[in-house]
């Protein structure tokens, strides 16, 4: 056998099923001949997004994988990598390679050169013996300690020459977990305690580790709410009663409140990233994380209390110490905290209800979501979205039940990339309904892969808000500004329900209220005969989202 069979073979041993690709490498015949299903997108950065989406849902216990051939392959799958490393997803990346004899030499693209700055580890296969050394080292990172993309070059020769098959073992690789000090986690809890209004700043850290329902257990056994990062939405029900919202670019009322006037934040799960969708933690807060890897610790605000290990396992320590505390399950401020957060949500609603209900026609974004929210069973969807308008207008109001019920992102805002995801995301979980939301930028750029899901039976649902503009490009800024008021460069054309039945998507165009539940169902309908659908939904320029933070906003001018 070849290098390239003993990858396939090794990727097997690893639990992988199917690999995304293009167009033009060794390795995809190697899979296939091994029992992998390839599943070839039609350009880079997408197939990157797939793989991106799968390990997502499956909390990175399965590993999404992603082959492509070496010089332009490697070089158009650069964004989306860079996508899943801000994002913190481990994806292995296994590109083709120049021959050994033209590794370095110009104007050649090493892969492994320039990934550095975007990826966890990346290594280079410079002997066919050394594959599943290679290999095992690639998996050890996936899966322990902090998450990211990972990849491993294979140079086209060294994936062609002969492995001693005699020399062949692989045993596949464990996942190490480690509690918490147990100082650290009595410190903890026992400030909890002292504190007058504590809140939970859930991240991705709580999907990942499994750990949503042991989140919900400490939450109740105290009292405290819930609010979650942008990653981290879905990492508890957001049907619970001390269920805040997402801290993003937009928000909630109820979040908002208990940001600003808790006096501890316990975040747990999230490496408190300063950025445009994360919300700003306030100055004189005392600050509690849990996570799993020090390089975390104090990395954008000052930590006053940390405990290190896996979201899961300290969680339990957690709970255990919390219960050994005789009297004092419950914090004093729960009562108090409960009032607030019925009250607010009612004030909340009352303000962005006739949005919801909005009966106008171009449609009103919001009327959309309320028509997917009640037509769909939300305990059984999947749903994402698309950088922009439609992730802030959607995640304040979407209410996912179960972990990844959501799939939130934000920290690099790549138009294109939930199409991507919502593919991943429905080979991870075939009975689940699954639902990208995108604007008519965002089909631009990704729109041809609707064609990838068609040809492959992959059967999710595309909603394109299409408003025939990019929304307020036309106000003062440093964007388009005079330059869209003067050439229209913010507007855009298209029929894309044409495109999509060009494609083999079923298709169609809604104008009116009234049309959205019974094209829903009909989306619905055509997915269960295995076939993807796209609605086209004609929407307005909606520019109001949820933003309620009265500190500056926004990060650039602080150079993070």
């Amino acid at each position: 056998m070849n290098g390239n069979s003993v990858i396939a073979k090794i990727l097997k041993i690893e639990g992988v099923e199917w690999i995304s690709c293009f167009p033009a490498q060794g390795l995809i015949t190697a899979a296939a001949q091994e029992g992998i299903r390839p599943i070839l997108c039609r350009q880079e950065r997408a197939g990157v997004n797939i793989a991106d989406g799968f390990t997502r849902v499956n909390n990175g216990e399965k590993i999404g994988v992603f082959t492509m051939q070496y010089g332009p392959g490697a070089e158009n799958a650069f964004g989306g990598v860079a996508q899943a490393f801000a994002e913190s997803v481990p994806i292995l990346l296994l590109p083709g390679g120049a021959y050994t004899s033209q590794h370095g030499v110009p104007p050649g693209f090493q892969a492994t050169d320039h990934y550095k700055g975007i990826t966890k580890w990346s290594g280079y296969v410079n002997q066919v013996e050394r594959i599943p050394e290679l290999m095992k080292r690639a998996f050890t990172q996936l899966r322990n300690g902090s998450k990211g993309p990972v990849l491993l070059e294979i140079p086209t020769d060294i994936g062609e020459q002969e492995f001693p098959s005699k020399n062949f073992t692989y045993e596949p690789v464990k996942v190490i977990k480690s509690q918490a000090d147990p100082a650290d986690v009595k410190e903890l809890v026992s400030t909890i305690f002292k504190a007058k209004c504590p809140m939970i700043y859930a991240g991705q850290g709580i999907l990942y580790a499994n750990a949503s329902n042991e989140l919900v257990e400490f939450a109740e056994l105290t009292g405290i709410p819930v609010m979650s990062t942008l990653s981290g939405k879905s990492a508890f029900p957001e049907n619970h009663p001390l269920y805040l919202g997402t801290g993003g670019n937009s928000t909630t009322l109820m979040a908002e409140h208990f940001r600003t006037t808790s006096d501890l934040i316990i975040g747990i799960g999230t490496s408190y990233t300063k950025s445009n969708f994360n919300a700003p933690v306030p100055e004189n807060t005392t600050l509690a994380q849990v996570i799993d890897n020090v390089d975390f610790i104090n990395k954008s605000y000052d930590i006053d209390l940390a405990c290190i290990g896996d979201a899961k396992l300290v969680l339990k320590q957690m709970i255990e110490e919390l219960k050994q505390v005789s009297g004092r399950k419950q914090h004093p401020n729960t009562e108090n905290a409960l009032k607030q957060i019925n009250q607010l949500t009612k004030d909340f609603y009352n303000e962005w209800n006739p949005r919801l209900n909005s009966d106008e026609t171009p449609l009103s974004p919001y009327r959309v979501l309320k028509e997917l929210a009640t037509t769909l069973d939300v305990s059984n969807t999947i749903i994402t979205h698309d950088s922009g308008y439609p992730r802030d207008q959607f995640v304040p109001f979407w209410k996912s039940e179960n972990p990844w019920g959501y799939i939130g992102w934000g920290k690099s805002t790549q138009l294109g990339y939930g199409l991507g995801l919502a593919i991943g995301a429905k080979i991870a979980k075939p009975e689940k309904t699954v639902v990208n939301i995108m604007g008519d930028a965002s089909f631009g750029m990704a729109g041809l892969d609707i064609e990838t899901a068609v040809r492959s039976k992959i059967p999710i649902i595309t909603v394109v808000l299409n408003n025939g503009v990019m929304t307020n490009y036309t106000q003062p800024s440093p964007y388009l500004g005079y330059a869209a008021e003067k050439w229209d460069l913010h507007k855009l054309t298209g029929d894309y329900a044409k495109i999509a039945d060009g494609l083999g998507a079923f298709s169609k165009k809604v104008k009116t209220p009234e049309e959205i539940a019974p094209a829903i169902k009909e989306a619905l309908n055509a997915n269960k005969t295995g076939q993807p659908a796209l609605l086209e939904i004609c929407s307005k320029e909606e520019v109001n989202v949820p933003r309620y933070y009265k500190e500056p906003y926004n990060w650039r001018h602080s150079g993070v």
